[in-house]
């Protein structure tokens, strides 16, 4: 996906650098350029040849790139950007997709083109690489309440990962099209196989943090090794209850060759 970040302040454009780094090809980063400001004001990094400093207002810049990208990432007030792009809006299938980021990555927001333009994807692929959770309103996604927390072993290949989710579906009854995410530990937020294995999926992958894993309160599987080698009692079962809301084990931690599955299920009926 070819896309732009705009942002306008210092905090804006260490968040843009963050998401940029994990994108290829890697994004352009347009800059507001200060009054009285040369291009040696910004700190040059590995991404500085696709920083792009604009002076001209916001809604003149969002006119002539608004066809340009297949995404646009906007790191800045909502408002602001419904404003901006309000005149250039014309159907979901070839407006670009468009999400919001605040200043410092709290939250992400698919804001446009959602479904049929990749937004939502996008949005929740920013948000595993803020380690935050990414905002969706898409009536579609809603009805989504599956969450399938995984664990592996390095070098894992993506059929073996494919496999192993839906073999852990079937053991309870359940559809691919029910699973909103695929859910694992930080440590693993690189692994080519796991990472391939969600693009073909079509899933996003949320990221849970070490801290957050090792501060789960909700009861799960306890392994000793798994405590030994990554400093925490569990990976796919806490993954799994961490990453939504009122979750509710459906299926306990099942043991696949370098794979390990638990299923969880939002807003659980007790």
């Amino acid at each position: 996906m070819n896309i732009a970040i705009i942002t306008l302040t210092e905090e804006g454009l260490k968040t843009a650098r963050r998401i940029g780094t994990d994108f290829s090809p890697l994004p352009s980063i347009y800059v507001i350029k200060k009054r009285g400001a040369g291009n040696n004001s910004i700190v040059e990094d590995k991404i500085s040849p696709h920083m792009i400093f604009f002076s001209e207002p916001l809604h003149q810049l969002i006119n002539r790139i608004f066809k340009q990208y297949d995404g646009l990432v906007f790191i800045m007030a909502m408002g602001i950007v419904v404003r901006v792009i309000a005149q250039n809006i014309q159907d979901k299938y070839t407006d670009p997709a468009v999400v919001v980021v605040d200043d410092v990555g709290r939250f992400v927001i698919s804001v446009l083109s959602g479904h049929d333009g990749g937004a939502n994807l996008l949005a929740h692929r920013i948000a595993a690489i803020m380690h935050t959770d990414a905002v969706i309103t898409t009536g579609t996604e809603a009805k989504k309440d599956i969450i399938v927390g995984i664990g592996c072993k390095k070098g894992i290949g993506s059929e073996v990962v494919k496999q192993s989710v839906i073999d852990a579906l079937q053991r309870v009854n359940l559809m691919l099209e029910r699973v909103r995410l695929l859910s694992t530990i930080e440590i693993k937020s690189e692994e080519p196989g796991l990472l391939q294995a969600a693009a073909e999926l079509g899933i996003p992958l949320r990221i849970v943090s070490c801290q957050e894993i090792a501060a789960c309160a909700k009861e799960h599987g306890k392994s000793n090794f798994v405590k030994e080698k990554i400093g925490v009692w569990g990976v796919c079962e806490p993954a799994a209850l961490l990453s939504g809301r009122k979750t509710q084990l459906l299926l306990i931690k099942q043991k696949y060759p370098g794979v390990t599955v638990a299923i969880a299920q939002e807003n659980f009926m007790w």
